[in-house]
């Protein structure tokens, strides 16, 4: 053993190891590879931790069949009959070897009955080695000198100490994109000869026929990898990767500081989703606050409305404007991961927006004072033409009656403006409560509903009996008019709004077939670190937006409704344009990071509510006390918002509007007393609240 640990034979680098490997190749034949901790590494630190996912997988499988299993309890068997395997095989055999397909039946047949065993093996091994995939990755300057290597002719073989069979070990592999190198693959789960006594090398050696003097072996074991291919008289290599170990390392201090104390939850999955070897390439910073700061929180996002849907028994969920695309496509490569036995709720995604909805929500209401109000929130909008642009009105024709009461289209109404008297504000409120002028507005906007009912009939919406309806929120507005446009209809469903974030600036209507929910933010809910997310609500919007114009409204044709978006010739639209540019990578992070998340989350095991401590810590470091580079990196350069009007408001509203993210650079450099001036001012507010 002395001589084999020479320090030539012992490489702390993957580079030295290949560098001398590609010298020893030379006089070679065959080369083996371990295969886990040497041509694959696991995102976790334990690979037992990948038994508790399946454990989850069977217990649910179980409650389906009314059949009362914990997963503890799953799992427990599972260790008993393994143990058992092992005991016994250790009685005819030099290595205590196990055999998944063998203990994993007496699983399935004490839980499920022998008649099941087979079939629900069959799923369970697939979910298995899903799982075991999610958390593998290929360790890429091996995987490539493994390339070389056959391209060289060299038989290349693969020999693992596991309870994995080969031809389960063939489908990771091929996961990993290099079986076609590969010419054959050898467990101690066919055989319970393994490595680790010398057995395994010896069976290689005779199966294929090997000189040993022209085989060279790869692994990370000193023992198994190292000193018994020695004593074969085989050239071994053995890898000890200091960083790989210190990776494992923090891993593991993460998920050990997690068990007694749940902020470190959050940081557990962000690390667990880290790329890792050739994911790991030079980002763009935008990829990378897209991967690791808007990811997580996304995620917990739409983990929490899974948990959601399935506690109050939701059958379908619609992801609403242009921020529920980019939700639907999380969910769509997360949510699998974390449920998946569960039969999910169905999602479909709605083509609406807060202009396209306004104008539809008056045909039979006509306007509220509410929906007035509301269209008077954004500083831009001043007086009745602002009116009719957002409820696609008919100014001339409206203008008589408001000449009746002393108005005129361009009468400033907001509160916002100096000009704006008191007696005007009254009229206007007589105005809303004036029947003939909201006959007028209930005709002009029905053909605006009609369309839209058409679209929804499209859809199917009426066919459900409970839907959630998923859009990043705020105020609610758009489930507001789509409830409003739709109320008419006794076969409506009941509507489940479930935000992002809740700031109820305004009353919802709320009502026992119409509620709202913030999931990340609610206000109705004092969450301090939470409530840094109306630092940079626009940030939210742009990088959650979809690849489409805004939805100006909606018409019927011959054939149907027709969709009408904005244009993007203008100046706006062309400057949007220049924004999704800007924003590409930061949703590509996003999406990149999306199946990562459900996949560690699936094997950590943790709920969304476990993840908010950290997630509270990450909005406030990010948008409360963010360094300048990243309000620099991530700060809107253009946000399109066809509500919000181009009139002026004072210049007192203006600064007594301006916040954090709205400072200059230099600014933002220079004084950094600034952000803990506006942190103690949210919590006035929000102790206000």
């Amino acid at each position: 053993m002395t001589s084999f640990f020479a320090k030539e034979r012992v490489f702390y680098t993957l580079s030295h190891l290949i560098q001398v490997g590609e010298q020893l190749a030379q006089g070679c034949e065959t080369i083996s590879f371990d295969i886990f901790d040497t041509l694959f590494i696991r995102r976790v630190h334990d690979p037992d931790m990948l038994k508790v996912p399946v454990a989850r997988y069977i217990a649910v499988r179980a409650e389906q069949q009314g059949l009362n299993w914990s997963w503890q309890r799953v799992q427990k068997l599972r260790d008993t009959f393994e143990a058992e395997q092992r005991a016994q095989t250790g009685l005819r055999f030099d290595d205590q070897e196990a055999c998944y397909p063998v203990y994993m039946r007496q699983v399935m047949a004490a839980i499920f009955g022998d008649s099941q065993a087979d079939s629900l093996l069959d799923d369970v091994t697939e979910y298995e080695l899903s799982v075991e995939n999610s958390m593998l990755v290929p360790r890429q300057e091996l995987v490539d000198w493994l390339r070389r290597l056959y391209g060289q002719g060299k038989k290349i073989l693969l020999i693992s100490d596991i309870y994995l069979p080969a031809a389960h070990l063939r489908k990771l592999v091929e996961h990993g994109e290099f079986a076609e190198c590969v010419s054959d693959i050898i467990s101690s789960a066919d055989s319970f000869l393994a490595k680790a006594s010398g057995k395994g090398f010896a069976l290689v050696q005779e199966r294929h026929a090997l000189d040993v003097k022209t085989w060279l072996h790869v692994g990370d074991n000193p023992v198994s990898d190292g000193y018994r291919p020695g004593q074969a008289g085989i050239q071994a290599l053995v890898l000890k990767d200091g960083l790989e170990k210190m990776r494992k390392g923090l891993v593991r201090r993460y998920w050990w500081y997690g068990q007694g104390r749940p902020f470190f939850r959050g940081r557990t999955v962000l690390q667990v989703m880290q790329p890792l070897e050739e994911e790991n390439q030079p980002r763009s910073p935008l990829y990378i606050e897209g991967y690791n700061f808007l990811a997580p929180v996304i995620g917990a996002f739409i983990q929490r409305l899974a948990e959601k849907t399935l506690q109050d028994k939701i059958p379908h969920i619609y992801f609403l404007s242009r921020e529920g695309w980019m939700f639907q496509k999380f969910w769509e490569r997360a949510i699998p991961h974390i449920y998946p036995t569960t039969k999910l709720p169905t999602v479909s995604y709605l083509y609406v927006s807060r202009m396209a909805l306004a104008g539809a929500c008056c045909a039979y209401q006509g306007l509220t004072k509410e929906n007035a109000g509301i269209a008077f929130l954004p500083a831009g909008n001043r007086d009745f033409r602002d009116i009719c642009r957002i409820f696609k009105l008919d100014g001339e024709k409206i203008v008589s009656h408001l000449v009746r009461y002393h108005l005129a289209l361009n009468t400033s109404l907001s509160p916002l403006y100096p000009e704006t008297t008191m007696e005007d504000a009254v009229c206007f409120q007589e105005l809303l409560d004036d029947e003939a002028f909201q006959d007028e507005v209930r005709l002009q906007t029905r053909p605006y509903n009609d369309a839209l009912i058409n679209y929804l009939e499209q859809e199917h919406f009426f066919a459900q009996t409970d839907v959630a309806i998923v859009d990043i929120g705020w105020l609610g507005t758009i489930q507001r008019f789509l409830y409003e446009a739709v109320q008419h209809r006794s076969d409506r469903p009941r509507f489940h709004g479930m935000l992002f974030a809740a700031t109820r600036g305004v009353p919802f209507p709320t009502r026992p077939d119409n509620s709202i929910e913030g999931l990340i933010y609610d206000r109705d809910r004092f969450d301090l670190g939470g409530s840094a997310i109306l630092y940079a609500r626009d940030l939210f919007e742009e990088a959650c937006r979809a690849p489409h114009p805004t939805l100006n409204g909606y018409r019927l044709t011959k054939d149907g409704c027709k969709l009408e978006f904005r244009t993007q010739e203008d100046t706006t639209g062309v400057a949007e344009q220049v924004q999704d540019a800007y924003f590409a990578p930061l949703q590509q992070g996003l999406l990149d990071a999306a199946p990562r998340f459900g996949a560690a989350v699936s094997v950590l095991g943790y709920q969304s509510y476990e993840l908010k401590p950290w997630l509270n810590h990450l909005l406030v470091a990010k948008l409360a006390f963010p360094r300048t580079s990243e309000v620099r990196d991530i700060r809107l350069h253009h946000h399109l918002d066809d509500f919000h009007g181009r009139n002026e408001p004072s210049k007192k509203h203006k600064k007594a509007d301006k916040h954090l993210w709205d400072f200059s650079l230099g600014a933002l450099r220079w004084m950094p007393w600034l952000r803990l001036k506006f942190f103690l001012k949210m919590i006035r507010e929000r102790l206000k609240e």
